[in-house]
């Protein structure tokens, strides 16, 4: 994977990576290049793209596209169907542009933080205050802005979005520097808290590079349908797959596989999500293109079948595991942490001898208290990886990386007591007699302000509903104790297992 990587960003001129003295608006550099530069040639060649694109029948509750980043003149007409999948009266808060970086390497994400974005048809205002926040929050994040000077894929989906939606959200772009599938991971942990349906993601992607027609049409077929299954190592595999044939000409299967992976972390495993391919072409079917080296384009979206029909309950769904799994999983947990503690090392886990069960794509969190007293508590709410492994990271995480605590150390390690906490998918509510105290676990979201606190957390304390808003509103979110009564309100059922000692 990281050959393809390299291999495609060599074809670009590299930047200085470390200049951060950017004060001013991003101004256009892909303008007069894949796109006019002139304000009524770009506005008439807009307006014909979403004439003449393919449109889908349905009213969807669009959270995310895929759109490609090449010239308008060969691709314009795939980015215009992805836009046309969300409904024009469609009302979003932030509009999420990610991107995989054709020009340099950095191990992490570039959020532009210092101005807006600027094309022909205007300005497109950056919300700045969740740019700084992602910085501020995250490690993954703290990268130069000078990602984005000479970056189109960002740049490219801006004046689609400027032209689609009648009132201009607010934009967030991240450029991804690297091809580390971990520190990927990381970045959609970061974004996690956006990801809701107030918020839009553009994942900004074109697919295969340079086969010859034919081959094209089969391989970005074979990588969609990887994408459309949700599983994040259904993904990964195919791209590995289409590398390993050697197909004439094939320099990547996606140019913005890292992206896509973002967003495949963002939904893996929810149930709520359904991925659908809206329309493909490559540059070959351009009359301005022949057949040999062409480059193709997927419009995908994802769709919140949760909104799709109002009222309707989400499946919540129920969890059971046998004694020998929870036992199981408490050696997972404990054979990590041990090996982390006496050889630095990560556990490596026979999955063979993991049943079928833990294998599902599940969310958890880890805690670890001792004496009563909390001593580390992460984990996910929702993941395209099995549990089992979920369980090993979180696990990982909550011992060395809750930056609450120190990280554990060997004496506390004796008398750590251990919880695992598995989380079914979030659900919207507008009422708070929905909450069942012990049964869910809440998730308060507003601006970009967010927490969580898990199901048992209310019943351990003695706390009403109110008061399990209001603390998780006050101590989680950083809202104060009434800020829950404006806000989003999400909850979750989660079983709480305990180790038996």
């Amino acid at each position: 994977m990281q050959t393809i990587f390299i291999a495609l960003l060599s074809i670009f001129t590299i930047m200085e990576t470390f200049s951060q003295n950017i004060t001013t608006d991003r101004q256009p550099f892909a303008a007069g290049r894949f796109y006019p530069a002139d304000k009524k040639v770009l506005t008439s060649d807009l307006s014909v793209l979403f004439r003449n694109c393919k449109k889908p029948a349905e009213n969807w509750k669009v959270r995310a596209i895929i759109s490609p980043h090449a010239g308008y003149i060969f691709s314009g007409r795939i980015s215009a169907s992805a836009f046309s999948a969300i409904p024009q009266n469609a009302v979003y808060k932030n509009i999420f542009i990610i991107g995989s970086s054709h020009v340099m390497y950095f191990d992490g994400a570039s959020v532009y933080n210092c101005g807006d974005y600027i094309t022909p048809l205007g300005k497109a205002t950056v919300n700045k205050e969740i740019a700084n926040k992602l910085i501020s929050d995250n490690k993954v994040f703290k990268f130069p802005v000078d990602a984005h000077i000479k970056e189109h894929s960002i740049e490219n989906q801006v004046p689609f979005i400027q032209y689609y939606f009648k009132n201009t959200p607010a934009i967030v772009p991240i450029i991804i520097g690297t091809d580390n599938e971990n520190t990927v991971r990381k970045i959609a942990e970061a974004l996690r808290p956006w990801f809701v349906p107030e918020n839009l993601f553009i994942i900004s992607s074109d697919f295969s590079h340079y086969p010859g027609y034919k081959d094209a049409v089969e391989t970005d077929s074979l990588t969609a349908n990887s994408i459309i299954s949700g599983n994040s190592k259904t993904f990964l595999n195919t791209l590995q797959s289409n590398e390993s044939k050697h197909i004439p000409g094939l320099v990547t299967s996606m140019c913005g596989w890292t992206s896509g992976l973002t967003l495949l972390d963002l939904t893996g495993g929810n149930k709520e999500f359904e991925i659908k391919l809206i329309d493909y072409c490559n540059s070959g079917d351009s009359p301005e293109a022949g057949k040999n080296e062409v480059v193709g384009y997927n419009a995908i979206a994802v769709i919140d079948k949760s909104e799709i029909a109002a009222g309707e309950s989400l499946d919540q769904t129920s969890f059971s595991f046998t004694e020998n799994e929870k036992k199981q999983l408490f050696k997972i947990v404990r054979n990590s942490i041990q090996s982390k503690l006496s050889d630095n090392k990560k556990l490596v886990l026979d999955e063979k001898s993991v049943t079928e069960n833990l294998k599902k794509p599940m969310g958890a969190f880890v805690t670890l208290k001792i004496d009563g007293s909390l001593k580390g508590c992460i984990g996910r709410f929702v993941s395209s990886e099995p549990l089992y492994k979920v369980v090993q990271e979180s696990a990982i995480s909550s011992a060395f990386e809750d930056p609450r605590f120190s990280p554990l150390t060997k004496d506390e390690y004796k008398k750590t007591d251990i919880e695992i906490t598995v989380l079914g998918p979030l659900k919207k509510i507008d009422n708070i007699n929905e909450i069942v105290l012990g049964k869910h676990g809440i998730y308060i979201k507003k601006g970009s302000n967010a927490g969580t606190m898990l199901p048992q957390v209310a019943i351990e304390n003695g706390w009403t509903v109110e008061q399990f808003l209001e603390v998780t509103s006050e101590e989680k979110a950083g809202l104060g104790r009434d800020g829950w009564k404006d806000a989003d309100i999400y909850i979750y059922e989660g079983v709480v297992l305990e180790e038996n000692k």
